[in-house]
């Protein structure tokens, strides 16, 4: 049997976590579940993950390098501050697509009974996001494009759009797209 490299495992079981929250029923998921479908023992899973959070914390921290890393790359490509955040809008909503275990992390809906730290953590990610957005939007107010006094109420909506999408999708068993019809909802709030 070929061993895997360092870090193989570890990968390993994080995309098994996300392929298990991928389960529309969003059943809780327990160590033992994991390590039957990554076909290791649970004390093989507890040396490269000292919990089940830190677990979850690995899946974290994919979403917020992939979120943030394409955020930084929207931003350094559009110099128009209503189409960065139109396209951190879309790309959200895209991620959430086709990522659907990832979106139970995103909404909070995987996380109910495991540590709150977690919870805590995806808040802020909100958080993060709404200020990618007040951001892309004080630049369309120095564009002359949107009032000042509206960049912040905007940004508001939009992060509310985005979760609220992606919270539908979670919740109708990844049935309702996040994607669809966003567009037009998305230029209603920046035009």
């Amino acid at each position: 049997m070929a061993s895997t490299k360092p870090g193989e495992r570890k990968l390993q079981i994080l995309q098994t976590l996300a392929a298990m929250l991928e389960n529309p029923k969003g059943e809780k998921i327990t160590t033992a579940a994991l390590a039957a479908r990554v076909a290791v023992s649970e004390a093989a899973l507890y040396r490269h993950f000292a919990s089940k959070a830190q677990m979850f914390e690995g899946l974290i921290e994919f979403i917020e390098a992939s979120v943030f890393g394409l955020i930084n790359q929207i931003t350094e490509q559009q110099e128009e501050g209503i189409v960065q955040a139109q396209a951190i809008a879309q790309m959200l909503l895209n991620f959430a697509e086709k990522n659907p275990g990832m979106t139970r992390v995103l909404t909070g809906d995987a996380l109910v009974n495991e540590d709150e730290r977690l919870q805590a953590r995806m808040n802020q990610f909100a958080d993060r996001i709404e200020m990618a957005f007040r951001q892309a939007l004080r630049l369309a107010v120095s564009q002359g494009k949107i009032a000042e006094a509206e960049a912040a109420a905007r940004a508001s909506m939009l992060t509310s759009l985005v979760f609220g999408r992606c919270l539908r999708f979670a919740k109708t068993g990844f049935k309702h797209s996040p994607t669809e019809g966003a567009a037009l909802q998305i230029a209603i709030l920046l035009h």
